[in-house]
């Protein structure tokens, strides 16, 4: 197995590599574009070997409908920058499980209202759990201040730009 040197102190030193192998080229380590990309394909390793993929989407929207109370499938849509199509995949597979109710909304009976239930909000509680096992993993570099800094900066990025569906 290679030996893997993190490189501390420089410029590169949120990679970590082998010793004799050359370093991506400065023009794409010097973007947050790229860095948030590669930080991105981490986590979603982590998180796909934690939780399979229909989980990931479960957890988003029971988080969701648990920190909001009901909503309807199109702005769980829009909120979330998922296509309509999958929301209603999600809101069934969520149902049939019993962890959200959804019935027609009484100002609009062409809109679905999506409810948490009980069960719900236990697969929410346990999902959340597997979550933050990943960021543990994912930001072990970083000092819990850090952590907060890096969520707040990347959360001023997102609140600047508009909500787009996947």
């Amino acid at each position: 197995m290679p030996t893997v040197t993190l490189i501390v102190g420089s410029a590169n030193c949120y990679r970590a590599v082998m010793p004799d192998a050359p370093m991506p080229p400065e023009a794409l380590r010097t973007l947050v574009s790229w860095q948030t990309g590669r930080v991105a394909t981490i986590g979603a390793r982590l998180t796909g070997a934690r939780m399979p993929l229909e989980a990931r989407s479960d957890f988003a929207v029971l988080s969701l409908l648990e920190e909001n109370g009901p909503l309807s499938q199109a702005d769980i849509g829009r909120i979330l920058g998922l296509d309509r199509n999958n929301v209603n995949g999600i809101v069934v597979r969520l149902e049939t499980d019993g962890f959200a109710s959804r019935q027609p909304d009484p100002e609009d009976r062409r809109r679905n209202v999506v409810t948490i239930t009980t069960a719900g909000r236990a697969r929410s509680s346990e999902l959340l759990d597997h979550a933050q096992a990943v960021q543990a993993e994912l930001l072990a570099a970083l000092s819990p201040d850090e952590r907060k800094d890096l969520i707040s900066l990347l959360g001023k990025v997102l609140a600047s730009h508009p909500a787009q569906s996947a």
